[in-house]
C-alpha cells in the first residue's frame, strides 16, 4: 500500500536552503523579504490522508486567485459531501445511538475563527462554521443553538445517515464494542491548510467523529488550538487521529508554537507526536497523525502507526506523502 511506504519531501530541503539565503541577503528590505517568501510557498494546500479530489478543489481555488480561505472551505466541502467516506460529513458514521453529528471549525489569516459540535441534519458543517466566525460574535456553537442557526442561514436540512452507516450501525449493536481500529478511519478527519497567493494562510477542520462514540462526545477537531491553529506570521497545523490525545496536549497550537521558536515543520510535527506517547502509556493502540506548513511552504507530517498520509498539491505537483512514523510496521 502506498501509505505504508515512506516518501521523503524532497522539497524541504531546497526550500530551507532556499530561504536561508534570501532572508540573510533581504534582512534589511521587509517588503523583498516579503515578496519572496510569497513566490516560495504560494499558491500550496495540503490535507489529512490521500483525498485528491479536496486538495484538487482547494487549488482549484487557489489558482483562480482566491483566497486561503475559501481553498480550505470549498477543499474540505469535498469530502463532507461524499457519502463513501464514512468519516466526514453526509454517511458518517453515527453515534450509538444512531444520530450523525459533526464537528468542524476554520481559522483566516487574522486569527478569526469560528466552530460547530455536534451538529446535525447539515451537510456542511465547515460553511457553518465560518458563518459562526463570520456573522456572530462567538466562536463556537453547539447542539441545537448550532443546528438551529445553520437553518437560519438557509443551510438546507437533510438526513446524514445513509443507509449502509445505518446497516453497519445494527451489525455494530449486536455486541455495541467499541475498539479504534487503526487507520481505518472509525475516529478519522479531514484537516487541511493552505497558502495563497498573497502568502496568507487558513485552515479547516471536519469529522463525524469516533464511530459508535457516546452521544455528545466532541473530539479536537472543532477545538481551536488542538485540531487546528494558523498563526499567519508562522503558519499553521492540524489533526486527525483519536482527538482525546490531542486535546490533552493542545497539538496543532503546539506545532505552531514550536515552529515559532525556530523548529521546522517536520520538526514540530515529530514533537508533537512525542508530547502524546509521553503521555499516554497505551499509545500504540491508538493513532495519532499531525501535518503542519510554514510561511516559506515548508511542509512536515509525523504521526504514531504508520500508514497516514497527507495530499500536498503545489506548482510542483499533487502528490501523495506517506507520513514517517515513531511505530515501524
Amino acid at each position: 500500500m502506498d501509505r505504508r511506504k515512506f516518501i521523503k519531501n524532497g522539497g524541504l530541503g531546497g526550500a530551507a536552503l532556499m530561504g536561508g539565503a534570501w532572508a540573510s541577503s533581504c534582512k534589511d528590505d521587509p517588503q523583498e523579504m516579503e515578496n519572496k517568501t510569497k513566490s516560495l510557498s504560494a499558491p500550496m494546500v495540503i490535507a489529512t490522508w490521500d483525498v485528491p479530489n479536496a486538495t484538487a478543489k482547494a487549488y482549484e481555488v487557489l489558482e483562480g486567485e482566491g483566497s486561503a480561505l475559501d481553498a480550505v472551505e470549498q477543499g474540505v466541502m469535498v469530502e463532507e459531501a461524499d457519502v463513501n467516506n464514512q468519516s466526514v460529513g453526509k454517511g458518517g458514521r453515527p453515534d450509538r445511538d444512531g444520530h450523525v453529528t459533526l464537528d468542524a471549525c476554520i481559522m483566516d489569516k487574522d486569527s478569526r475563527c469560528g466552530a460547530v459540535v455536534y451538529l446535525k441534519d447539515v451537510v456542511h458543517a465547515v460553511s457553518v462554521a465560518r458563518k459562526v466566525m463570520e456573522e456572530t460574535p462567538h466562536v463556537l456553537l453547539a447542539g441545537e443553538g448550532a443546528r438551529k442557526f445553520a437553518l437560519e442561514m438557509g443551510f438546507p436540512e437533510e438526513n446524514l445517515l445513509t443507509e449502509k452507516s445505518r446497516q453497519e450501525w445494527l451489525e455494530w449493536k449486536k455486541t455495541s464494542k467499541y475498539e479504534p481500529v487503526i487507520n481505518i478511519e472509525n475516529h478519522d478527519t479531514i484537516g487541511m491548510l493552505a497558502i495563497d497567493s498573497n502568502g496568507d494562510i487558513a485552515g479547516a477542520c471536519t469529522t463525524s467523529g469516533m464511530a459508535y462514540k457516546m452521544a455528545g462526545r466532541v473530539g479536537d477537531s472543532p477545538i481551536i488550538g488542538a485540531g487546528l491553529f494558523v498563526d499567519n506570521e508562522i503558519g499553521g497545523a492540524t489533526a486527525t487521529g483519536m482527538g482525546e490525545e490531542v486535546v490533552r496536549t493542545v497539538g496543532s497550537f503546539l506545532i505552531v508554537e514550536l515552529m515559532r521558536q525556530g523548529k521546522s515543520p517536520q520538526e514540530a510535527c515529530e514533537e508533537g507526536v512525542r508530547r502524546i506517547i509521553a503521555k499516554k502509556e497505551n499509545y500504540r493502540d491508538i493513532q495519532i497523525g499531525f501535518i503542519a506548513v510554514n510561511k516559506a511552504g515548508e511542509t512536515g507530517a509525523y504521526c504514531i502507526h504508520p500508514g497516514f498520509s497527507y495530499r500536498k498539491f503545489s506548482e510542483r505537483g499533487h502528490e501523495n506523502i506517506p507520513a514517517p512514523s515513531y511505530l515501524q510496521s
